[in-house]
């Protein structure tokens, strides 16, 4: 059994998409041998809201109830977030979506590392406890 895993917003999206990725591969493995795929809010509504066809939004809908969403109170969340935000202003970097800092809050609040094809969570990794999912080479 491999460790639990975040897969963000990007993975779900391609995965949807059939395209084929280290990223998307890995999630597939996951989900054929029951691994443990971890949600958060955000990531569900991401994926969520992009979806057009009525069908296919129950579909992905009901098998993301099969997952477990991590939860954190939502001023804790906020509060988090918006630090590791100013933190990595501090250093010079802005991170072009607030989200993906929700996100990384997410993945470093519960020391689970984030499967992404997303290069700001690499910035966040080199500068915050945040740790990614690398293909091994």
């Amino acid at each position: 059994m491999n460790e639990p895993l975040i897969f963000d917003t990007s993975v779900w999206i391609d995965f949807l998409k059939n395209k084929s990725n280290p990223e998307t591969d890995l999630l597939t493995s996951y989900i054929e041998q029951d691994d443990q795929v971890l949600l958060i809010p955000t990531i569900l509504q991401e994926v969520l809201q992009g979806i057009r066809e009525d069908k296919q939004y129950t579909h992905i809908k009901e098998i993301f109830s099969y997952f477990t969403v991590l939860q954190i109170p939502p001023v804790q969340a906020a509060i988090g977030t918006a630090e590791l935000y100013r933190g990595l202003r501090k250093k010079g970097l802005t991170i072009r979506k607030s989200n993906d800092c929700l996100i990384a809050f997410y993945a470093i609040e519960f020391s689970t590392p984030l499967a992404h094809l997303d290069s700001d969570f690499e910035l966040i990794c080199k500068h915050s406890k945040l740790k990614t999912w690398h293909p091994q080479s």
